[in-house]
């Protein structure tokens, strides 16, 4: 189910408040049985006004950025970490992940390293396994991170199925050369630079943990 966009009334406002003027205006007009040269000019200065009013409004619908529409993601919430973590790296991962998930659209969330699931939070998808596919596997190789802004238009998706099926946007971000943390979230294109930035101050430092422990 997706949610409207809160700014959607404001975006509209000048259009519809231009064009009641203008019907305002036209009615008078019409119910004015003699023009004086006073509401001549004041109906002068309304057109004015309205059409400035409806050009705002129409701007506005290209300019202003729209809230993207998210969705409830489909799964059941949960937190799963490897049971044989040294106490001080779930630490990590548990502090790590709250913080994640608390201050990014991130919804959905999985630490893979070294070949094995350490972390899964958040909404979670019925498949627990990961087997790296060729965007995940491409990751690991060049150990450069990947957005996918809109999951649903990249035919590598598939891959994602331990990833709640209607998953919207992905980040997968290395974790230094053996693992990668694989972000979903519930809206398109919604990470912003500094939530990448964000992100990959935390996969460097979950880099030096899981290398120590």
């Amino acid at each position: 189910m997706t949610k409207s966009d809160p700014n959607r009334v404001l975006r509209r406002l000048p259009l519809v408040v231009g064009g009641l003027g203008a019907l305002l205006l036209l009615v008078n007009r019409l119910l004015t049985p003699e023009l004086t040269n006073s509401q001549a000019r004041g109906d002068v200065l309304g057109v004015i006004l309205s059409a400035v009013l409806i050009l705002t409004g129409l701007i506005w619908q290209q300019v202003q950025p729209k809230t993207p529409d998210t969705v409830q993601l489909i799964g059941e919430e949960g937190f799963i970490l490897a049971p044989d973590l040294p106490e001080a790296v779930k630490t990590e991962l548990a502090w790590a992940s709250h913080l994640l998930l608390t201050n990014t659209v991130t919804r959905s969330l999985i630490v893979y390293y070294q070949g094995k699931v350490l972390l899964r939070r958040g909404i979670l998808a019925t498949k627990s396994e990961v087997i790296p596919g060729t965007i995940l596997k491409r990751v690991l190789e060049t150990q450069k991170p990947v957005y996918l802004v809109a999951l649903y238009v990249y035919p590598g998706r598939i891959e994602f199925d331990y990833l709640p099926e209607n998953t919207q946007g992905v980040i997968c971000q290395p974790i230094g050369k053996e693992g990668v943390l694989i972000l979903g979230a519930n809206a398109p294109r919604s990470y912003t630079q500094q939530d990448e930035n964000w992100i990959a101050g935390i996969a460097d430092k979950l880099a030096v943990t899981l290398g120590n422990g």
